[in-house]
């Protein structure tokens, strides 16, 4: 076995800038208040496993409140209140006044760095890198989204007159907001729809994923002194016990989740009132990389082996399936298989690239995989590639993978990589056309008329085409979305100002009366919305 026995450590061994205490987490944020939950708890495990004598122990890392349906439609009635039908003091602010609240949350935010990027390795396993960068990230996002409303209100902060007609177009709120964020970037994923749904006026109700709650409740705080009263307002527990109570009720206007496609249909369902729900999705992907016969076949390798097994492969954007042109399919696979290999095993601290994986029968999941394709024809090509010890497992390439088996169509979402050689390039393109899902695809190649006639089809079935680079959401000021089962709205830091906003107008005739009343309400500063001040 791949060094696994050597991956787990005993406690002592771990270094002490890295070691953690059990978060209990009993609070939680409702109406402006840190309130105390004196029911029941979840028991937070974490995929990190401690070695004591010759076995291993999962270690505990906290607890966090399974709140009841009761509490939870106090969050909700919390965030309806603080809305007021938009008479709230949140959906009234200036625009300056919010991005104000805004940039004192995002100070507090980074006083907890620390302590986030340590709870991101413990409960999710991300290694050490990865959760600084989700950190970083999610504070430059912050950061461009507040540029980019500033840009967008200068925008708005002009009358156009059109046949007769003075008029200021700006952006208003929606409502309230449920925000449900994915364990993989629970983070940063979270705020990605978070962030903007706040600043743009609405009030929130946001629920962790499940893998992911107790690195956020360090900002509780932050969120309680940043905010007015009820705009933000958290709701812990079992989805069916508290999102389903809260859907119900018809007071959700906006439901916001990166997760997978059966959970959004769901919960969507159970609101009753369909027509007026608005949805915010980032839901599955199975994004394929074609490496075409005159590919840097260097270049593809080293791109193909972060695309498909960056924390474990635990990405919407992964790549999840490879086709490769069978002229070039042994070299390639000799040297992925061989960079595979190379792949570092064991703690998120150690400067690894391979970690423990967090989800309940993860590592039996990928088995399964494993092991139908096994059975239909495959086999493992990379050593020791399926080896596994508690929540570790190797990654195993999987060759020649055929549309009979699970793996070619299912996404595995882990370190499970599926290669299908191909001669025509009908097959990849066919793969693309019949899939449910459509967000990205990565072309590998040199010959540009080839890349050509790639590109045309596939911009219709996906949302970006990456070029001899692997498939990712950034830069945040570029639209990420997706076609198909694959997403709703479109998300980026301008995009999501305008997903989580409506556009509201208010318009007079060019009469000497009216231009007499707007040019007072202006001057005299007496309307939030109606207003030509430019934010620097």
């Amino acid at each position: 076995m791949r060094d696994l026995f050597a991956v787990f450590k005993e406690k002592n061994e771990i270094p002490e800038q890295y070691r953690i205490e059990s978060r209990e987490q009993r609070e939680y944020l409702v109406d402006g208040k840190l309130k105390t939950w004196e029911g029941s708890c979840q028991e937070v495990l974490s995929p990190i496993y401690t070695k004591v004598g010759d076995g291993y122990v999962q270690e505990r890392i906290g607890s966090y409140p399974l709140m009841d349906e009761t509490t939870a439609l106090e969050a909700l009635d919390a965030a309806v209140k603080a809305y007021d039908n938009g008479k709230g003091i949140w959906p009234t602010m200036t625009v300056e006044e919010r991005i104000f609240c805004m940039y004192n949350f995002l100070q507090k935010m980074k006083e907890k760095r620390a302590q986030v990027v340590n709870m991101l390795m413990w409960e999710i396993g991300k290694n050490l890198a990865d959760s600084e960068k989700e950190f970083d990230r999610t504070v430059e996002y912050i950061e461009g989204t507040i540029e980019a409303l500033k840009d967008l209100d200068r925008v708005s902060s002009r009358f156009v007159v059109e046949q007769g007609v003075f008029a200021q177009i700006r952006r208003a709120p929606l409502g309230v907001v449920l925000c449900m964020g994915p364990y993989n970037y629970p983070l940063n994923e979270t705020f990605t729809t978070l962030i903007p749904a706040l600043i743009m006026g609405n009030t929130v109700v946001m629920k962790p994923a499940k893998h992911g709650v107790l690195l956020l409740e360090p900002l509780l705080e932050a969120f309680r002194d940043s905010f007015p009263q009820g705009v933000i307002n958290t709701v812990y527990g079992r989805g069916r016990v508290v999102i389903g109570p809260l859907m119900a009720t018809g007071k959700i206007d906006v439901f916001a989740l990166i997760g997978s496609a059966t959970a959004a249909n769901s919960i969507e369902i159970q609101h009753p009132k369909l027509n007026r729900l608005k949805t915010v999705y980032g839901l599955g992907a199975k994004n394929p990389g074609i490496i075409l016969e005159d590919a840097d076949i260097d270049l593809a390798v080293k791109e193909c082996i972060s695309g498909s097994l960056s924390y474990n492969g635990q990405r919407c954007t992964a790549l999840k399936i490879l086709f490769i042109h069978e002229k070039i399919a042994d070299e390639f696979i000799w040297k992925f298989c061989k960079a595979v290999e190379a792949l570092k095993i064991g703690m998120p601290w150690d400067g690894v690239a391979i970690t423990p994986l967090p989800e309940e029968g993860k590592v039996e999941k990928m088995m399964e995989y494993v092991t139908d394709a096994l059975e239909r024809g495959a086999a493992i090509v990379n050593e020791n590639g399926g080896t596994h010890l508690n929540s570790i497992f190797s990654p195993a390439v999987l060759y020649p993978v055929q549309e009979d088996m699970r793996i070619y169509r299912e996404e595995q979402f882990g370190p499970v990589v599926p290669i299908v050689p191909f001669s025509d390039i009908s097959v990849p393109i066919r793969y693309v056309e019949e899939s449910e899902v459509g967000q990205q695809v990565s072309i590998f190649g040199q010959d540009y008329e080839c890349i050509s006639k790639l590109i045309d089809p596939m911009v219709n079935q996906v949302c970006r085409v990456n070029i001899n680079s692997q498939c990712q959401r950034g830069p945040d000021t570029f639209p990420f979305t997706g076609r198909k089962d694959s997403a709703d709205g479109t998300l980026s830091v301008s995009d999501a100002l305008r997903v989580f906003s409506i556009r509201t107008l208010v318009a007079a005739k060019n009469t000497e009366l009216n231009r007499k009343v707007l040019s007072e309400i202006t001057k005299n500063r007496k309307s939030k919305f109606l207003s030509t001040d430019y934010i620097f």
